[in-house]
């Protein structure tokens, strides 16, 4: 016969199973998801800013831009050199990031919102966890 320290040791000896969890999220805080999407908008308006300043030097080292003045210089006599400069197109990218920071931040509180009103309707996102 078997005693309970015998199967104990037996169980002990076993492999222990993962642990699964399945969960409800009902609620996205307000606060949070603000913080959150703040966060990914500095990610993108850095990589606007940056990318916006590449390119202009990619185009200006091709001498696209000097091209492109000698074509509607016979037009007209108007140069895109004077309106295309770094610093103008700093100041485009500037502002686009900002406007872009704005827009991405409201956006993802007005998400946030709308996930919190539809749960009420649908009783939220089933999401499942695992321990190893």
């Amino acid at each position: 016969m078997s005693t309970v320290a015998d199967k104990l040791a037996q169980k002990s000896s076993r492999k222990p199973r993962s642990k699964q969890v399945r969960l409800r999220l009902v609620y996205i805080d307000f606060w949070s998801a603000i913080k959150l999407s703040f966060l990914a908008a500095i990610v993108v308006a850095v990589v606007t800013v940056v990318s916006f300043f590449l390119i202009y030097l990619v185009i200006d080292t091709m001498g696209i831009i000097a091209q492109l003045d000698e074509f509607i210089v016979g037009f007209a006599d108007i140069q895109i050199s004077s309106f295309v400069g770094l610093p103008q197109v700093m100041a485009f990218a500037g502002v686009l990031a900002i406007l872009n920071l704005i827009v991405v931040t409201v956006l993802g509180a007005v998400l946030a919102g709308i996930y919190n009103l539809a749960v009420k309707v649908s009783g939220g996102l089933l999401v499942g966890f695992t321990s190893n």
